[in-house]
């Protein structure tokens, strides 16, 4: 160790007294006591050269172990040659020799004054700690001072009496050397790196862990304390493991410390350390925000450690639970792990706490200080050993009755238990973390389950939902490994069909159609006895083979050919599909469909086939616009999913979840699920979402038009999979061209969204209604001739259909295409479809209300004109339909009328619906409350609070006091 001493002023103001008094013929004795590697010894070495440099004689001696055995072995090293002693009999009781000794002390006493320094006096054999007793009682009346440095330290094991425990206290002044602070930590760090940022510092002052020895050593390692050169220039980044360190002083100085502690005391630290790796991974904290052991005084050692007590309970306070900091359930199972006793254990954890080699976390786990303390104290364990820690300390969690998943995360790192209850926990551990949504954690947690004893047909069900779990981690290929492997193991035919659908779809997500197609038709020819089973699977081959054009067409003609020939062979849910097929075909009606399907919903089915028939069912009554009977649907659909099976219709529930929200206009919702750039970046390469395209259109909608670019090309279409999915995102980007003033553009992705939709035989309006898009393209481009015969075959699917919606959408543009007065009939009729719309015409009807007043202003009729322009100014805004409210305004300011002078944002902005409603809210109550007591749809309420929301720059109703200005209710919050 080398270096300046830190924060030791106090000491050394003591022992430059006791030599004055030695000077001045008084005797007396200073006991330095402290932690491993707190800097005894470069204290007493410090005490030698200020001796010396007074005048004193300097006898001293450093004790050893081996030396335990030899009586008056330290005595004898410290006094020096004594010729007279070498028949000395090694009888510790010989007071003969003791008195020989005694004479010799005091011959170099009557010399001058003298200073006995002995180095960890702890360590001195028997006979010579009773003789330095007994010095401490003798030397007041001569000109010695004895200072002896001894290892005061909790260990598992209790150490041996101290040397001052039977002497009176007026006889030795005992002097604790505390830890290092902080801010004399960092010092040392900044020395050694003046370029050191903070963060990199507090890195280092926590891997010093107060400890003036392991702090060296790590700057050591680093290259930072050299004496050949100037320093660095900068820091190097601080390693994850001590594996990185050179030459190795930072892990042989904590291996050292484990030596000195003794072997119960490097057990417990070596299972704490184990125990540790298994805890959640801890936030790092801001510099700022970091607790502190920084000394106000660093004059007195005392009050360095009574500073650095202050500070820790603070932690405690803010990071754990103050009244019990080292958490007895962490020391009952640590002292089970390493075989000793928790009491000790317990005292352990709290004295290393103090010393700050462990810091609590949050939760009020003891941590040691830092990663590469942590790693040092692994190094050389044996992993057999490690492995064992882990396992006693799963089985004593268990019996206390920890949370599975901390009982699991030490199975992770145990093998095989072969005990029925590691199964269970695991099992339990993966079922908790794929309802919060973690199927990373879960996958983790069913590999290590397959360590265990298992038969085959349970391994084939872990296979499954572990090969699932791996496809929702991003992991394809892995997971089709996995799932294949469960197609071969011995199963029921239950167990079968669930792992075929989840090999079947990751196929089909990686592109792999024929081959997905062909498991499920394998598992189909299997299943002889099981008609409803053989049904369920042949509703997810025609499912499935959405993805795949060719196999599309060929798929739904033989099913719709079963369906008229042998109905009785065709499942509820493969009927659904036909249903569905034909709504988009353009074949039947919302009306006709609707019926059809409650029908089917009626009838009973398989439990396997149900997911199928509820989101076929539930995208049906979305299109029909029966939004709350398609949002049960959903609801029903996704609460019957297995949440760790990989299944097709998860998907398509949350995609019809995504297509009732944008009916809805509730774009809010839809732009808060979009991800971020690095999530889309992550997918990009697999092609856009449905959900994709709706957050693209609600970008567009809400005048976030730079985001809605950035959107629109992050992903390659021309490298995309085929997919209905891809046809509605070039449709949304067609819409975002056109928006950006490129209709150019976007009539090349109307078109070729057309193109690959009348391939699929998806003619109907209901989805993608390209044609009326391509219709406004060609306007915008002088095409009037085209623009009308599109947008009349648009009215005329439409009205096949028959929804306000998409019949309201149709008239308009149809109406726009016309022009004159007929084109006037046509557009006020969109308008009066959409109002009358059963289900909130959202956009539609801004759009409608749009088109109408422009055409009214090229007919003179400014008045009707500005009412409309007016109207639909006033929903775009309540909408957030920014993109529209702006050409609202731009319309009525090019007929002559002033453009509303609405605040857009603030208490200002809010409408008198919206400012009733808020009030309410703010005041505590529900919106259910608030819907009975102004007798509005709950909805109504709903999309009226995401308005207000907006306009405040506001989250939550939590924060609706504070933007109105008005006190705060508990009911609020």
């Amino acid at each position: 160790m080398s270096g300046p001493l830190r924060e030791r002023d106090g000491v050394r103001e003591l022992l430059a007294a006791g030599t004055e008094r030695a000077r001045a013929g008084s005797g007396g004795a200073v006991l330095l006591q402290g932690a491993t590697g707190t800097g005894r010894t470069s204290v007493l070495e410090d005490a030698v050269r200020d001796a010396a440099g007074r005048g004193l004689r300097v006898l001293r001696v450093r004790c050893s172990p081996e030396d335990t055995g030899v009586p008056f072995a330290a005595v004898l090293q410290l006094l020096g040659p004594v010729p007279d002693f070498t028949d000395l009999a090694p009888d510790p009781d010989d007071r003969g020799s003791a008195a020989r000794l005694w004479r010799l002390l005091y011959a170099y006493a009557a010399q001058g004054p003298l200073l006995l320094a002995v180095d960890d006096v702890h360590l001195a054999d028997a006979p010579s700690r009773r003789w330095l007793r007994e010095a401490v009682r003798r030397i007041d009346r001569l000109p010695v001072l004895l200072v002896a440095g001894e290892r005061n330290q909790y260990d598992i094991d209790p150490g041996r009496a101290g040397l001052a425990q039977s002497l009176p206290p007026s006889l030795v002044r005992t002097h604790t050397i505390a830890p290092l602070g902080d801010t004399a930590a960092a010092e040392l760090v900044r020395a050694a790196y003046p370029a050191a940022g903070p963060d990199w510092t507090a890195e280092c002052v926590r891997a010093g862990a107060g400890s003036p020895l392991l702090l060296h050593a790590l700057l050591d390692d680093l290259g930072g304390t050299r004496t050949d050169g100037p320093a660095p220039d900068g820091p190097p980044p601080l390693p994850d493991t001590c594996a990185a360190l050179y030459p190795g002083s930072y892990p042989a100085a904590v291996a050292w410390w484990l030596d000195c502690a003794g072997g119960a005391t490097a057990e417990v630290a070596r299972c704490l350390a184990a125990l540790e790796e298994a805890w959640p991974q801890e936030t790092p904290v801001p510099t700022q925000a970091r607790g502190t052991r920084d000394t106000r005084d660093a004059r007195d050692a005392r009050d360095t450690r009574d500073t650095r007590d202050t500070q820790e309970t603070r932690h405690r306070r803010t990071g754990g639970d103050a009244a019990d900091p080292v958490g007895p359930d962490v020391a009952r199972a640590l002292a089970e792990a390493a075989g000793a006793d928790p009491a000790r254990v317990a005292g352990w954890l709290t004295a290393m706490t103090r010393i700050g080699i462990l810091r609590p976390d949050p939760a009020g786990r003891p941590r040691f200080a830092h990663r590469l303390l942590r790693d040092a104290v692994l190094s050389g364990w044996p992993t057999a050993r490690r492995e064992a820690a882990h396992r006693v300390a799963a089985e004593a969690l268990l019996r206390r009755g920890e949370r599975v998943e901390a009982v699991a995360a030490h199975l992770l790192r145990a093998p095989g238990v072969g005990l029925p209850w590691a199964l269970r926990v695991l099992r339990d551990a993966a079922t908790v973390a794929v309802h919060d949504a973690r199927p990373g954690d879960a996958a983790r947690y069913l590999r290590r389950a397959l360590d265990e004893p298992l038969s085959d047909d349970r391994r084939q069900q872990l296979l499954t939902e572990l090969g699932s779990l791996e496809y929702a981690s991003a992991d394809g290929a892995v997971a089709i490994a996995r799932l294949a492997e469960a197609q071969h193991l011995r199963a029921t035919p239950r167990d079968r069909v669930r792992a075929a659908v989840a090999l079947g779809t990751a196929l089909v997500g990686r592109g792999e159609v024929t081959t997905a197609l062909e498991v499920l038709r394998r598992t189909e020819g299997s299943l002889d006895g099981h008609p409803g089973l053989t049904r369920t699977v042949q509703t997810a081959t025609v499912l499935l083979s959405d993805a795949d054009l060719a196999t599309r067409q060929e798929t739904y003609r033989r099913l719709s050919e079963s369906g008229r020939h042998a109905p009785e062979l065709v499942g509820t849910a493969s009927r659904a599909l036909l249903v569905r097929y034909e709504a988009t075909a353009g074949l039947l009606s919302a009306g006709e469909a609707m019926t059809r399907v409650r029908a089917l919903l009626a009838e009973p089915s398989d439990p396997l086939a149900e997911p199928f028939l509820l989101g076929t069912a539930a995208a049906v009554a979305e299109w029909a616009d029966e939004l709350d009977e398609a949002e049960r649907l959903v609801d029903r659909g996704l609460a019957g999913q297995h949440p760790a099976l990989l299944h097709p219709m998860e998907h398509a529930l949350l995609n019809t979840r995504a297509d009732i929200a944008a009916a809805r206009g509730d774009v809010a919702r839809l732009i808060a699920v979009r991800g971020d750039g690095a999530a889309i970046a992550a997918r990009a390469h697999s092609g856009p979402s449905n959900r994709d395209a709706h957050v693209l259109m609600a970008l567009v909608h809400t005048g976030r038009s730079e985001e809605a670019g950035r959107l629109a090309e992050a992903f390659d279409l021309s490298r995309a999979p085929e997919s209905w999915e891809l046809n509605r995102f070039l449709y949304a980007r067609g819409v975002q061209r056109l928006a950006a003033g490129d209709p150019a553009g976007a009539l090349h992705d109307f078109l070729e969204c057309g193109r690959r939709q009348t391939a699929r035989e998806v003619l109907s309006p209901v989805v993608t209604p390209w044609r009326s898009a391509v219709a406004q393209c060609r306007l915008a481009l002088g095409g009037g001739q085209e623009a009308l015969a599109l947008a009349t075959e648009e009215l005329r699917l439409a009205r096949v259909w028959n929804t306000p919606r998409t019949v309201g959408r149709a008239l308009r543009v149809l109406g726009t295409a016309t022009g004159g007065r007929r084109g006037l009939h046509l557009a006020e009729e969109a308008v009066d479809t959409l109002r009358d719309a059963p289900a909130d015409a959202g956009m539609e009807l801004v759009e409608a209300l749009l088109a109408h007043g422009r055409q009214l202003l090229a007919a003179g009729e400014r008045g009707r004109a500005r009412e409309r322009l007016r109207e639909a100014a006033d929903l775009a805004e309540r909408k957030g339909g920014l993109r529209l409210l702006a050409l609202a305004e731009k319309a009525l300011r090019e007929g002559g009328s002033r453009a509303p002078t609405t605040v857009r944002t603030g208490s200002g902005a809010l409408t008198a619906s919206e400012r009733r409603i808020v009030e309410l809210a703010a005041a505590g109550r529900t919106n259910t409350e608030i819907a009975g007591l102004l007798h509005l749809a709950r909805r109504t309420v709903e999309t009226h609070l995401t308005s207000a929301y907006r306009k405040l720059g506001i989250r939550g109703r939590a924060e609706l006091p504070a933007a109105l200005e008005l006190p705060r209710s508990p009911a609020s919050t």
